[in-house]
């Protein structure tokens, strides 16, 4: 249970923006990329086995914003300046705990990055660069 002061919010406020995140690459980066490798077979197969896909297509602006906003209140969590206790094993299993949530954070945030990457920019960004 993630209770607020234990010290634990950054890491499971990352591992909500994780899934979050792996949500919005999977409806959005994932089959982009399928299809624009000439794999569209694949996607329109997958589509039909995992019907959730559409679902998460329909929604992928709220989708993006809910998993944005995750994505900074635990930035905001992770790096808001807390201390460690004074005890030696507390103050490993804290900075271990930090370390992590920072791993989790990135990650997190790279695949943020990669579906809005492929759902928002690439095709602009082709189009302006398109004679």
């Amino acid at each position: 249970m993630l209770r607020l002061g234990s010290g634990d919010e950054g890491i499971g406020l990352g591992v909500l923006a994780l899934f979050t995140s792996i949500g919005t690459l999977l409806c959005c980066a994932l089959p982009i990329l399928l299809v624009s490798l000439g794999f569209g077979s694949v996607v329109a197969a997958v589509t039909l086995q995992l019907p959730i896909l559409v679902t998460l297509a329909d929604y992928k602006v709220a989708m993006f914003v809910v998993s944005g906003l995750l994505l900074m209140l635990s930035a905001w969590f992770l790096w808001r300046g807390t201390r460690c206790p004074a005890d030696p094993a507390m103050a490993a299993r804290c900075q271990r705990t930090n370390r992590w949530g920072r791993r989790i954070f990135w990650l997190a945030s790279s695949f943020w990055l990669v579906g809005l990457t492929a759902s928002y920019l690439l095709l602009p960004l082709r189009q302006w660069l398109a004679p």
